[in-house]
């Protein structure tokens, strides 16, 4: 229901603010604040979403948890997609998102209403598979401890291939 709201109050709001703002200075200033922000909004994404991405990087060196970085990430990629579209409203909606305390505050709202049922980072345990289980024969001296890190247990089958084609394909015919 929110959703049919806003693609239905978005449009008529930037409608009746193109109006308003048309007339009190005329077409092509108006047309040329839009093709303005359009262009900063640009490079206000590039540098924030540089610095969104260099403390995701940073959480995932430190295993730290990534939700923060990563919801901001999203939240500069919103941002540039409204102050690609035209309009004034939009525009001001995503130059909000592009400052760091907007996107903080927003974080906490959201992360308040959302609850993460488990969150797990590195190597875990490998719960219900016991040697013999699985995908493979199991580990050749038991099963392998949680957090080994330096075993990597995997299955490989030697596959031949088959003659070579003389037709580039089954759907066309080679060269005659």
């Amino acid at each position: 229901m929110y959703i049919f709201l806003a693609f239905l109050m978005v449009p008529l709001i930037e409608i009746g603010l193109f109006i308003q703002v048309g007339g009190a200075i005329g077409l092509w200033p108006t047309l040329a604040i839009v093709v303005l922000t359009a262009v900063l909004g640009t490079a206000l994404v590039r540098s924030q979403g540089r610095l969104a991405l260099g403390q995701m990087r940073n959480s995932f060196q430190t295993l730290s948890d990534p939700a923060e970085p990563l919801a901001h990430g999203a939240m500069i990629l919103f941002a540039g997609a409204l102050l690609l579209t035209p309009g004034f409203f939009t525009d001001a909606i995503g130059f909000a998102l592009l400052m760091p305390p907007v996107r903080i505050a927003v974080y906490r709202y959201i992360s308040k209403r959302v609850t993460v049922a488990q969150f797990q980072m590195g190597s875990g345990s490998m719960h219900g598979q016991r040697q013999g289980q699985g995908h493979g024969q199991g580990h050749p001296h038991g099963s392998p401890s949680a957090g080994s890190g330096d075993i990597i247990d995997g299955d490989f089958e030697e596959v031949t291939p088959k003659q070579p084609r003389k037709t580039p394909s089954g759907w066309v015919e080679g060269p005659k």
